[in-house]
C-alpha cells in the first residue's frame, strides 16, 4: 500500500439520487437534491482499494460568487467525520475492491442554490484535487427539520410536485376555473429561477450576504415577492393577456436577457410566483378573493362613487371584482411549534406614498386575528379583506350624498384549488372570523388600533361610533325591498336573464323613480364605458310586489340600480356578467 491511490472516475448516481429526493421530474442527468437528506455517489479507484490509515479525502462544497465558511456558503469537511445533523458531513462504505460509496449529508439549514463539489485526496504524501461537478440543493418539505416541512404526502404532491393548477376568477355568484400550467420541472426553469434571485436588488447590493440568506424560506419568499412587479424585472403592466402557463413567460424573460415581459395581471403575477416557489421546494398555492378593494387603507370604509345614473366614477379605492395572491408554507422561527402555517404573499404592486410596494410575507392567521403591522403592508391586506364598502352619489362641484354601506362586501369566497382535484376549496375561514362574531369584533378592534393611531387608546365604543357614522338608511327601512337575482347560469355569448323584484312593505302607496345602468368593468374594478342606461317610474300599491325581467348578454359589467327618494339614495349594487338590455314587465 505504498503506492498513492489514484481516482479513476466518480459517478454522482444522479438518477437514483433524484428519485430518492423527489427531484426526478427536473432531470435524471443532473444531481438535484433536497437538504436534510443524504445522497450517495461512487468514487472508483484506478490502482488499488481504499485504506483508512493511508488515504484521506476532504470535500469542499460552495455556492455563490463569494463562498465563505462564516456565511454558510462554503463548507470543508472530511470523509468519515462524525455525523452531524447541523453541518455538512460525509461517510463511506466499501462497495467493491476498488470502489467507495460516499454518503453526503446537506444539513436542513443549508443555503439553496447551485453548488460546486470538490474533492481533495491525500495518499502517501501525494495530494490530488479535482472538481466533481455541480449540483443543486433545494428546500425539503419531506424533512421534518426543514421549516417548509409538510406532514401530508397528498399536500406535498399538490403544493410542490403538481405542475398543473386552477386559477379561480369571475364573480362570487359565478366563479370560473382557469387552468394554468406552472411547469416548475420543465427544462431550464430551475436555472431561470436561480437567475431571478441573482438579479434581485438584494443580490446586486451584496451578493455574498444575499446568498448566505438563501437558507431561509421566508427570505426567499420576500425576495421573490418583490421580483415580479413592473419596477423589479419580470412582468410589466396590468393588462390581462391570455397567458395559460408560467414557462413561456419565464423563458421569454431569460432569453431577452432579463428584460421585463408585457403584460401581466394579478393572476399572472401569482401564478408565476407559485411556479418559482414550487421549483425551489417551498410549498405554494394561488389564492383568489372576490370583491377586494386592493387600494383600501382604512378598515372602516372603502369609498365608491357613482353619478346619478348609477355610472361608476373611477377612484383609487374602487372594488376589485377578484384579486389573486399567493400562499407559501413554512414554520415560524420565533415559535416552538411542530408544524408550519401559510404565509400571505401578494406580488401585485400597489402604488403608495412610499412608491410601488408589495404585501407580504404575512402569516394568514395574523390577518384573520387583526395582528397586522405596516412593515409588511399587513394593514393593507386586512383592509382589503375587511373594509366596509360605502357608496356615494356625486352631486357635482365636490358634493356627494351617501348611498349605502355594506359590512360584509369585501373579501368574499376566498378560494384555492383543492388537494388532489380541480374542485374549489373555500378558505375564507382561514382569513376571516365569522362576521359579527366575538372573534371578528376583537380582530377588527385590534386592527383598527394598529392601523389608525387615533384609536390606539380609544374604547371599542368609539370605534363602533365611527362605524355607525358610515351607515345610511337602507332601502328596506324606507318601506321597500328590492332584489336582483340571476335567473339562469350564463354561458359565454348567451343571453342572461335577471329577475328584479320590488315590494312595498307599507300600508300606503309608494311612487319611486329608478335609474338603471349597465357598465363594462375590468377585473380590477376599473370602469369602462357606460353601455346602457334607463329611467323608469314605478307606483307600488300598499303591500304590492312587482316582478321585472332584465335580459342581458354575457360580459363583465357593473349594474347599479338606484332608488331616488327625496334627495336620498338608498339602493343596491350588484356586479354581474352582463351587457345592456331591454326591460320588460
Amino acid at each position: 500500500f505504498s503506492t498513492a491511490l489514484r481516482v479513476e472516475s466518480v459517478d454522482l448516481n444522479c438518477a437514483q439520487n433524484c428519485t430518492n429526493h423527489n427531484t426526478q421530474f427536473f432531470s435524471d442527468q443532473k444531481l438535484i437534491v433536497r437538504r436534510g437528506q443524504t445522497f450517495g455517489f461512487y468514487v472508483h479507484f484506478q490502482n488499488r482499494e481504499w485504506n483508512d490509515e493511508k488515504d484521506k479525502i476532504t470535500f469542499t462544497v460552495e455556492t455563490g460568487p463569494k463562498p465563505c465558511e462564516s456565511l454558510g456558503t462554503k463548507s470543508i469537511f472530511p470523509l468519515g467525520g462524525c455525523p452531524d445533523q447541523c453541518h455538512w458531513n460525509a461517510s463511506f462504505k466499501s462497495h467493491d475492491a476498488k470502489c467507495l460509496r460516499v454518503n453526503m449529508f446537506p444539513p436542513a439549514n443549508a443555503c439553496v442554490g447551485c453548488y460546486s463539489l470538490n474533492m481533495c485526496l491525500v495518499s502517501c504524501d501525494h495530494t490530488n484535487s479535482q472538481n466533481l461537478g455541480d449540483f443543486y440543493v433545494l428546500f425539503n418539505p419531506w424533512c421534518s427539520d426543514d421549516p417548509v416541512y409538510l406532514d401530508s404526502q397528498d399536500q406535498r404532491e399538490e403544493y410542490v410536485l403538481n405542475e398543473h393548477g386552477i386559477i379561480f376568477q369571475g364573480l362570487p355568484e359565478h366563479i370560473t376555473a382557469h387552468p394554468w400550467h406552472f411547469g416548475q420541472f420543465q427544462d431550464g426553469i430551475l436555472d431561470i429561477c436561480l437567475k431571478m434571485l441573482d438579479t434581485s436588488t438584494n443580490f446586486l447590493r451584496d451578493p455574498a450576504m444575499d446568498c448566505s440568506c438563501r437558507n431561509d424560506p421566508l427570505y426567499i419568499s420576500r425576495v421573490l415577492n418583490n421580483m415580479l412587479p413592473s419596477n423589479n424585472n419580470l412582468l410589466q403592466g396590468l393588462s390581462p393577456l391570455t397567458w395559460n402557463g408560467s414557462v413561456p413567460i419565464l423563458r421569454q424573460w431569460y432569453q431577452s436577457r432579463c428584460k421585463p415581459i408585457k403584460y401581466g395581471d394579478c393572476a399572472t403575477f401569482a401564478s408565476v410566483l407559485c411556479t418559482v416557489l414550487r421549483c425551489f421546494g417551498i410549498p405554494g398555492r394561488v389564492v383568489t378573493g372576490f370583491y377586494c378593494p386592493v387600494y383600501a387603507a382604512d378598515p372602516l370604509s372603502v369609498q365608491e362613487i357613482f353619478d346619478y345614473t348609477g355610472k361608476t366614477l373611477n377612484g383609487k379605492e374602487h372594488m376589485w371584482i377578484y384579486h389573486c395572491w399567493n400562499e407559501s408554507w413554512m414554520a415560524e422561527k420565533d415559535i416552538n411549534q411542530s408544524g408550519g402555517d401559510w404565509q400571505f404573499l401578494d406580488p401585485t404592486p400597489v402604488e403608495t406614498s412610499k412608491g410601488s410596494v408589495c404585501s407580504g410575507p404575512i402569516w394568514v392567521k395574523s390577518i384573520r386575528d387583526g395582528d397586522v403591522d405596516t412593515d409588511s403592508e399587513g394593514h393593507r391586506v386586512f383592509c382589503m379583506l375587511n373594509a366596509r364598502s360605502t357608496a356615494w352619489i356625486s352631486q357635482g362641484k365636490g358634493k356627494k350624498t351617501k348611498l349605502h354601506c355594506d359590512s360584509g362586501t369585501s373579501g368574499q369566497c376566498i378560494s384555492t384549488k383543492s388537494v388532489g382535484s380541480d374542485l374549489r376549496e373555500d378558505i375564507t375561514d382561514a382569513y376571516k372570523h365569522e362576521l359579527g362574531s366575538a372573534q371578528e369584533r376583537k380582530a377588527f378592534y385590534k386592527a383598527c388600533r394598529k392601523i389608525n393611531s387615533q384609536y390606539l387608546n380609544a374604547p371599542n365604543s368609539e370605534i363602533d361610533k365611527d362605524i355607525a357614522s358610515h351607515r345610511n338608511k337602507s332601502l328596506k327601512e324606507t318601506g321597500i325591498t328590492m332584489k336582483l337575482k340571476m335567473a339562469n347560469c350564463p354561458l359565454y355569448g348567451q343571453d342572461v336573464q335577471m329577475n328584479w323584484v320590488l315590494e312595498n312593505l307599507c300600508n300606503e302607496s309608494k311612487e319611486r323613480k329608478f335609474n338603471l345602468c349597465a357598465q363594462a368593468m375590468m377585473h380590477n374594478g376599473c370602469a369602462l364605458d357606460q353601455l346602457w342606461k334607463d329611467t323608469i317610474h314605478v307606483t307600488l300599491e300598499p303591500k304590492e310586489g312587482i316582478f321585472f325581467y332584465i335580459y342581458v348578454y354575457s360580459h363583465i359589467l357593473g349594474l347599479q340600480v338606484l332608488n331616488e327618494e327625496k334627495g336620498k339614495w338608498p339602493g343596491q349594487s350588484v356586479s354581474l356578467l352582463l351587457m345592456p338590455c331591454k326591460l320588460a314587465r
